[in-house]
């Protein structure tokens, strides 16, 4: 059977770290963590163990760390994890006995399980939050753009988006927590927003954050997470929000007269946009209740 290096990237993981240590220790054969210099006891807990620990200047994110930390791997499969994530028994194994198959895949998409605010979200495009985690050595490369999709080279596949299949991903905790993530991750989007060749426009205060409200809280069910999919809607919208306004930030608060009419002109377009949204998504709701009591009393 080949054997399976575990890749962590950590940076102030003190109280994560041992959760995710444990879920692997059953399969691993060798575990990398690549540290940005923390400043609490990640490192020495990583050394207890059994992990081969480097060190990796500190980025503000984790993609451009990423490739150093894969080739520190000596195993034929790598699995990256996060510090904040745990495997389940369940995938363990069916990771154990892809890498044990001749004719496995290059690399494997695995669902991801997120813990946001105490709750598994299982709509607002969170579920299954699919992500290339499970591959062979030299089939998949990290860019350094944040959040990027990695480039990946030779035959792909998803493990089944079951609970069981899943990382469990420990994500925000609390609302400070998402607030703080959101201002780092913002401030680095901006030069990539900048270099694809973005030029600012008001309007994109008001269609940017509607739009993510949207794809979130109608598109993508958003509403069947309760207040906990209204809440990530809006914050997502929020970041939205902010990441243009650092982008206008860049032009130095470049002051442009807007008319009132534009003003209402552009606000009319957003709300027009969530009433179409709301209204389709009723009419879903509506027929599949319709479908549901067919289905009950046996009515085709």
């Amino acid at each position: 059977m080949s054997k399976i290096s575990v890749v962590i990237n950590t940076l102030n993981e003190e109280k994560n770290l041992p959760r995710a240590l444990a879920s692997i220790k059953d399969f691993a054969d060798e575990v990398i963590v690549v540290d940005m210099y923390s400043d609490d006891d990640t490192v020495v807990i990583a050394k207890k163990a059994g992990a081969q620990v480097f060190e990796h200047k500190r980025m503000g994110y984790v993609e451009p760390a990423r490739n150093f930390a894969i080739e520190k791997a000596n195993s034929e499969w790598i699995l990256i994890l996060d510090a904040d994530e745990e495997v389940t028994k369940k995938l363990s194994g069916v990771l154990k006995r892809i890498a044990g198959d001749s004719k496995s895949a290059d690399y494997y998409r695995l669902p991801r399980k997120n813990i946001i605010f105490g709750k598994w979200i299982k709509h607002a495009r969170w579920w299954p939050d699919y992500n290339v985690r499970f591959f062979k050595k030299g089939h998949v490369v990290w860019s350094e753009i944040i959040h990027s999709i990695p480039v990946t080279f030779g035959k792909g596949a998803d493990l089944d988006a079951g609970e069981d299949n899943s990382i469990v991903h420990y994500n925000y905790g609390t609302i400070e927590q998402y607030i703080d993530r959101l201002n780092r991750y913002t401030t680095h989007q901006v030069p990539q927003i900048l270099k694809s060749g973005y030029k600012f426009s008001w309007t994109d205060l008001l269609t940017e954050p509607t739009q993510e409200f949207v794809s979130r809280y109608f598109q993508g069910e958003g509403y069947k997470d309760g207040v906990h999919g209204l809440v990530l809607s809006l914050l997502q919208a929020f970041s939205e929000l902010v990441l243009y306004l650092k982008v206008w930030q860049t032009q130095k608060f470049e002051s442009n007269q807007i008319s009132v009419r534009n003003a209402i002109s552009e606000i009319k377009k957003s709300q027009k946009e969530i009433n179409y949204w709301a209204a389709d998504t009723l009419l879903k709701e509506k027929n599949s209740l319709i479908q549901t009591i067919k289905r009950k009393f046996r009515i085709l």
